[in-house]
């Protein structure tokens, strides 16, 4: 099996029609994508290694390519959200590698990335331990891992 074959979230795979759509929907946060972008670089020193994990379109990350000089790869399990996300970069004019991949096996040496990033995708994981084993291995020492996600459990407070 094909990293890509393996589905990262429960239920239907982010492939075709389905991950076409999700970009559509996910363009109308861009204001959000660009603010938490600008939260991460002010955390960040110039030219880093940044891992985001499951970026989809790729949003995220092409607003923090705007803001510095920063090495950005985005590892996404859907073969259309790595496509549509490197076009998207391509039309912003900055260069991200956007590559296919498992978050809980993922095709990285140990150390590479000064912070690894994953929103609003973990909860849909599904091997969290192993995603999470994953983004800490990619760290190099003294990296920061951010998560920021949601769980149905969770009050809004």
């Amino acid at each position: 099996m094909h990293a890509g074959d393996q589905k990262a979230w429960k239920g239907m795979g982010m492939e075709g029609w389905v991950a076409r759509w999700y970009a559509r929907t996910r363009r109308n946060d861009m204001e959000d994508f660009r603010r938490e972008a600008k939260v991460v670089a002010e955390h960040l020193r110039s030219v880093c290694n940044v891992l985001e994990v499951a970026p989809g379109p790729g949003f995220f990350a092409i607003e923090l390519a705007k803001l510095e000089d920063f090495k950005i790869t985005g590892l996404d399990v859907s073969r259309t959200l790595v496509e549509i996300a490197t076009q998207n970069a391509r039309n912003a004019g900055v260069k991200i590698d956007f590559r296919l991949g498992n978050a809980a096996a993922m095709p990285f040496a140990d150390g590479p990335f000064d912070m690894t990033y994953c929103a609003a995708a973990f909860k849909n994981f599904s091997e969290p331990v192993k995603a999470l084993d994953e983004m800490h291995r990619v760290l190099r020492p003294g990296g920061e891992a951010v998560v920021v996600d949601l769980c149905k459990d969770a009050s809004l407070e």
